[in-house]
C-alpha cells in the first residue's frame, strides 16, 4: 500500500513530544481526536516482536480526556454508559461503552473516577465532548464540561515494570490493573493508571505539566536503554491477536454492545438510567442477528482501509471484515469481522475476494491469543 503524507495544520494538533518522536525516527502518522497519533516506526512486524518481549514509549496524547465534573457529574456520566457505575470508586479506571438512544456505540472510553465529583473520560475517536454537552443542556445538569490540558504517555510490554519502577519506586508496580494513582516527578505529580491498549502490561501517564512530562520523556529514554527501550505506538498485530477492539474500525455507531460482545459491560437489571437502556432490553430480548467474530484467512497479505465482504459457498453476503493483518504467530491473515449470526460457529468457513483473488477463510472465537 502506498503512504501518504498528512499535511500538518492548526486543525490537525502536534503533541508536546512530537519534535521528539520525529527525531527518533516515527514513519507514519493517523489523526486522533484532531491530534497527530504515531502509527509506524519502520516494520510493524519487528515493532510487534520488540513489544512483546522489552519495552516502548508511546506517545498517545490523541486519546483525549473529556472532563466532567459538579454536582450532577455522576448522573451525567452514568446517563451515558450502559455500564453501572452506582458502585464505582475514586482511583479506579472503568471501561465503559457509551451509546446513543438507539443503543448504538457512539465510543467505548475508559472512564477515570477522580472523586465524588469529577471524572475523565479518556475516549477514542469521536467528539464525545459534544455529545455530553448536549446532553447536559437537554437535562439541565448543573455540570461543567471540558478538555483539560492532558498528554498521555504510555508505557508498554513486559519490561515497562521495572523500567517504571526505576523511576517512582516499588509501589508503581504494586498498583492493580486499571487502578490509578499520583506520582511526583520533577517537582509535579503525575497521575499513572495500569493500563494501556497493549496485553503486554504496563502504564498510562497522563502529563498535565508539560515540562515536567517532556523531561520524564527523556529519562524514561536514559533509564530504559538496559531493557533495549524503543519508542513505539499500539501496534495491530497485538492488537487484533488480543482482540482490543478498535472504535471506528471493529465497531461504529451502527453497531450495539451486545452485537460487539460487550455483554460484561451491559447492567440492565439494575435500577440506574441511562441513553438506550430500553432499545437494549429489546435487542436483549429479540436476541441479535449478527456478532464481532475473530477469522482466520488462508492468505499471508492484506490491507482493510474499508471493510471486505465475507461470503459463503453461494457467493451471498455473510460479514465483512473490519480489520485484518498478517499474524507472525499463525503464519496468515487473522481479523476481527462482523457476521450474520447463522455464520457465528467456529470454524465456520468463508470466502473473501481480496484484490481480485478469492481466499478462503474459517470463523473462530476472540481473542486469538
Amino acid at each position: 500500500m502506498k503512504n501518504y503524507f498528512v499535511a500538518k495544520s492548526r486543525r490537525v494538533r502536534s503533541t508536546p513530544y512530537t519534535s521528539r518522536i520525529e527525531k527518533q525516527g516515527v514513519t507514519a502518522y493517523s489523526v486522533y481526536n484532531h491530534m497527530l497519533l504515531p502509527a509506524a516506526f519502520g516494520s510493524l512486524e519487528d515493532s510487534y516482536h520488540h513489544l512483546k518481549k522489552n519495552v516502548q514509549i508511546w506517545d498517545v496524547a490523541g486519546e483525549r480526556q473529556v472532563e466532567i465534573s459538579g454536582k450532577d457529574s455522576a448522573k451525567l456520566v452514568q446517563l451515558m454508559t450502559c455500564r453501572d457505575l452506582s458502585k464505582s470508586k475514586a482511583g479506579r479506571c472503568y471501561y465503559c461503552p457509551i451509546i446513543d438512544d438507539k443503543a448504538g456505540l457512539i465510543n467505548d472510553p475508559v472512564i477515570l473516577k477522580l472523586d465524588e465529583k469529577r471524572w475523565w473520560i479518556s475516549i477514542a475517536d469521536s467528539d464525545v465532548i459534544l455529545f455530553a454537552k448536549g446532553l447536559a443542556i437537554g437535562n439541565k445538569f448543573d455540570v461543567k464540561i471540558f478538555e483539560p490540558n492532558v498528554d498521555i504517555l504510555a508505557v508498554q510490554g513486559p519490561k515497562s515494570f521495572e523500567l517504571m519502577e526505576k523511576i517512582f519506586g516499588k509501589k508503581i508496580t504494586e498498583m492493580k490493573f486499571f487502578g490509578f494513582d499520583y506520582f511526583e516527578f520533577s517537582g509535579s505529580k503525575h497521575l499513572i493508571a495500569r493500563s494501556g491498549w497493549s496485553k503486554q502490561g504496563g502504564y498510562e501517564i497522563y502529563v498535565e505539566d508539560k515540562k515536567s512530562g517532556l523531561e520524564l520523556y527523556d529519562k524514561l529514554f536514559e533509564l530504559g536503554k538496559e531493557f533495549d527501550v524503543k519508542p513505539g505506538c499500539p501496534n495491530l498485530i497485538e492488537r487484533i491477536e488480543s482482540a482490543l477492539l478498535s472504535y471506528g474500525n471493529d465497531m461504529d455507531n451502527d453497531d450495539n454492545p451486545l452485537e460487539c460482545g460487550l455483554e460484561k459491560y451491559v447492567n440492565l437489571d439494575t435500577d440506574v438510567n441511562f441513553l438506550g437502556k430500553e432499545k437494549l432490553k429489546e435487542v436483549k430480548k429479540k436476541g441479535i442477528t449478527r456478532k464481532l467474530m475473530g477469522v482466520i484467512i488462508e492468505t499471508k497479505e492484506i490491507n482493510v482501509s474499508k471493510s471486505i465482504n465475507l461470503t459463503n459457498d453461494k457467493n451471498s453476503k455473510i460479514g465483512e471484515l473490519r480489520s485484518g493483518v498478517y499474524s507472525p504467530h499463525f503464519k496468515k491473515v487473522i481479523g476481527i469481522a462482523m457476521l450474520d449470526k447463522p455464520y457465528c460457529e467456529v470454524s465456520q468457513t468463508f470466502k473473501i475476494s481480496i484484490n481480485g483473488d478469492v481466499f478462503e477463510g474459517k470463523v473462530c472465537d476472540l481473542p486469538f491469543i
